[in-house]
């Protein structure tokens, strides 16, 4: 029997993500998870899933699908969101999809227009504020301001990013249930046994979850299949934008226009599409990631 190299799965695969956190048999994964995360009037004790794809109320309208969308006991409303690599539009994407909880509590006839909380945490695989002075700062949390006296003016609306990349702990540098969980999802993948200082009932039960020799066929090959993806879109993005860029640069510098470092930003991004499209990648994800029109990525 050939070894595995890897004996706990990826979190941040599309499998991973929804088989620690988007089924019911392990929605207590989740709830501790929020629990730690987020700054809700009491603890949850508990949450049923919803229909991952929110349909537009016309035929018009956008649909928007989420990895994970929840709701509490108390009616508030969560979407959790694993994301891969950098979009152009992300923040707008954000939003969007914050709409559309806050869309769906609308009451047909006498309504006083109260609304139920709305959570968005994005679990990042990368630098969300690449210009922040401070490379510790991983851990963001967005409201609704009052920009002159730098209040929140609305409280039940709420993103939450956290930008794995800059959460650089080691195990003896975790103090809180917090770091431990942000330990366990950049590096779970990347160990072989449960470390001593994660003994405790949930982190035993996420490493119970998480391990490959215990999947089903079926599973596995979902899994396998989910990986590639990953590790190919990953290795195209970084490919294509370091072509880009510098195809980008050269042009630029030689031709001493602006034009010629857009030129070659587009350049960039057609690589991408291209290459995307090889791997089968779905148009509305490659438009979502580049910046470029159906109609553009559909023409390649």
């Amino acid at each position: 029997m050939l070894e595995l190299k890897e004996k706990y799965i990826n979190p941040f695969t599309d499998f991973g993500f929804k088989k620690l956190f988007g089924t019911e048999m392990n929605k207590d994964l989740l709830m501790d998870f929020l629990n730690e995360l987020l700054p809700v009037d009491g603890k949850i004790i508990e949450l049923h899933y919803l229909h991952p794809e929110q349909l537009g109320r016309s035929e018009a309208d956008r649909n928007a699908v989420f990895d994970i969308h929840c709701k509490t006991e108390k009616g508030e409303y969560f979407i959790v969101e694993m994301q891969k690599a950098e979009q152009e539009y992300f923040k707008d994407r954000s939003v969007f999809y914050a709409s559309a909880p806050i869309r769906d509590q609308g009451v047909k006839g006498k309504w006083n227009f109260e609304l139920k909380a709305v959570y968005t945490v994005g679990v990042l695989n990368f630098e969300f504020n690449k210009n922040d002075d401070d490379k510790n700062y991983f851990h963001s949390e967005v409201k609704l301001m009052d920009t002159k006296k730098k209040t929140v003016f609305y409280d039940k609306l709420t993103f939450i990013y956290l930008e794995m990349p800059k959460f650089n702990k080691t195990l003896d540098e975790l103090e809180t249930r917090f770091d431990k969980w942000l330990y366990v999802l950049k590096h779970l993948n990347e160990l072989q046994e449960l470390p001593a200082k994660l003994q405790e009932r949930i982190f035993k039960k996420i490493f119970k979850v998480a391990e490959i020799a215990k999947m089903t066929k079926e599973e596995f090959a979902e899994y396998e299949h989910s990986k590639k993806r990953f590790n190919d879109y990953n290795n195209t993005i970084e490919t294509a934008e370091k072509k880009g860029v510098a195809k980008g640069k050269a042009e630029g510098l030689a031709e001493g226009k602006a034009e010629g470092l857009a030129e070659g930003e587009l350049k960039g991004k057609i690589d991408i599409a291209k290459k995307m499209l090889s791997k089968g990648i779905d148009i509305e994800e490659i438009a979502e990631m580049t910046g470029l029109t159906a109609e553009q990525i559909k023409s390649l």
